[in-house]
C-alpha cells in the first residue's frame, strides 16, 4: 500500500510577521477613521451662585465607543449638568442622558439616541504603550471641533497624588480646555486613553486615563450607574528613609497618615491623622499621625502597595490594620465601606 506524500508547508517568517508590523499609516488616513466618532458635548449647568448669569454651557469631547450610542467623557465636563447634548461629527445634534458616573478615575458613560447606528471608535491596550510611542489627541479645544493635535507618550504610570488615585498616561500632544473627555489615539487608530487634564505648572504636559483602566469600570458604569470601591478613610504618603533623620521622630518604614477622613472607618477605629506641617526638601508632610505598616498581615510601604490592599477589600469586611504610634505598634479593627464622593473629587 503506497503512504500518501506528506508535504510540510514551511511558512518563512518575515520581520514583523509574527508580532505584527508597526502601523505607518499616514495620519491624515488616522483622523479620518477616528474623527467621525469624536463628538462634542455641551453641558448646560446651573450657576446658582450668580443670579444675573445662572446658566452656563460647558464644551467638552467624548467617543462614541458602542454603534448604540455610548459615549465616553470625563465626569467633570457633565458633573451637575441640568442638561446634556451632543453633536456628532455629521453635524447632527442629539440630546443625550448620563448612564454613570466615577469620580475618581474622571470618567463618565453617556447615552444619545441616535436614528441610526453610529461609527464607534475602537479601544486600544494602553498596556502595549511605551515612552516614544506617537500619540495624537483628536478633540474640541476652546471650541475648535475636530482637531488633531499630535505628540508622543512622555510617561506612563505617572501617580499624582491629591489629583488622581489612577497611574496615569503623561504625553506632550497639546491638549487645551474643550479636549476634556476626548480621546487618545496611538499610531493604529486605537484609543489608549481618554484625555483628562493638563498641568497648569508646566508647557506641554497633559495626561490621559489608561484606556485599560477604562474597560474596567465599563461594566459597573453601564449596570450600576458608579463604580464601587472599597474605603478606608486615610489619605497619606510613604515614610522616606530620609524623614525620621531629617526631622529626628520615631518613624519607621511604612505609611504616614497624614488625612483621616471625618465618619470613615478609620476615625471610627481611632487611626490618628497628621497634625504638623513640614516641608522637607520642597516636600510637605503633615507629620504626628500614625505609621501604618500592615493591612490583614500584608506589609505596606508606598502609595501604591495602600492601594492595591485596599481594593482587595470589599464593603462590609472587617479589616485587622497594623499602626505604630509613638514608637509602639497596634492592632485597629475597621470595617471598610464604599468609597463616598470626596470633597477633592473633580477639583478643577
Amino acid at each position: 500500500m503506497r503512504r500518501p506524500l506528506l508535504l510540510v508547508l514551511v511558512l518563512l517568517a518575515w520581520p514583523g510577521a509574527a508580532a505584527g508590523a508597526p502601523c505607518a499609516e499616514p495620519f491624515a488616513t488616522v483622523f479620518a477613521r477616528v474623527a467621525p466618532a469624536v463628538v462634542s458635548i455641551q453641558a448646560t449647568k446651573i450657576n446658582r451662585a450668580r443670579p444675573q448669569r445662572r446658566f452656563e454651557t460647558i464644551v467638552g469631547s467624548g467617543v462614541v465607543i458602542e454603534r448604540d450610542g455610548q459615549v465616553l467623557t470625563n465626569a467633570h465636563v457633565v458633573d451637575g449638568a441640568a442638561s446634556l447634548a451632543i453633536t456628532l461629527d455629521s453635524g447632527v445634534k442629539a440630546p443625550a442622558r448620563l448612564v454613570g458616573m466615577d469620580t475618581v478615575l474622571d470618567l463618565a458613560l453617556l447615552r444619545i439616541e441616535a436614528p441610526s447606528p453610529l461609527l464607534a471608535a475602537q479601544l486600544g491596550d494602553s498596556a502595549a504603550l511605551r515612552v516614544g510611542d506617537e500619540v495624537v489627541a483628536i478633540g474640541n479645544p476652546i471650541g475648535l471641533e475636530q482637531t488633531m493635535t499630535r505628540g508622543i507618550v512622555s510617561g506612563l504610570n505617572r501617580l499624582l497624588p491629591g489629583v488622581a488615585e489612577q497611574p496615569m498616561i503623561q504625553t506632550d500632544a497639546p491638549i487645551n480646555p474643550g479636549n476634556s473627555g476626548g480621546p487618545l489615539v496611538d499610531r493604529c487608530g486605537s484609543v489608549v486613553g481618554i484625555n483628562t487634564f493638563i498641568s497648569e505648572d508646566a508647557q506641554g504636559i497633559g495626561f490621559a486615563v489608561p484606556v485599560n483602566a477604562v474597560k474596567a469600570v465599563l461594566r459597573d458604569l453601564r449596570e450600576h450607574g458608579r463604580v464601587v470601591r472599597p474605603w478606608l478613610g486615610i489619605q497619606g504618603r510613604e515614610v522616606d528613609a530620609r524623614l525620621g533623620a531629617l526631622v529626628r521622630m520615631p518613624l519607621v518604614p511604612g505609611y504616614l497618615v497624614e488625612v483621616v477622613y471625618d465618619g470613615s472607618p478609620a476615625e471610627r477605629a481611632g487611626v490618628r491623622g497628621g497634625s504638623l506641617s513640614v516641608i522637607v526638601q520642597g516636600e510637605e508632610y503633615l507629620l504626628g499621625g500614625d505609621v501604618l505598616t500592615a493591612i490583614q498581615g500584608v506589609p505596606v510601604r508606598t502609595h501604591q502597595e495602600y492601594l492595591d490592599r485596599v481594593r482587595t477589600l470589599r464593603p462590609g469586611q472587617r479589616v485587622r490594620v497594623t499602626l505604630m504610634r509613638d514608637g509602639h505598634a497596634r492592632e485597629l479593627t475597621l470595617t471598610v465601606v464604599e468609597r463616598p464622593r470626596l470633597p477633592s473629587d473633580l477639583v478643577e
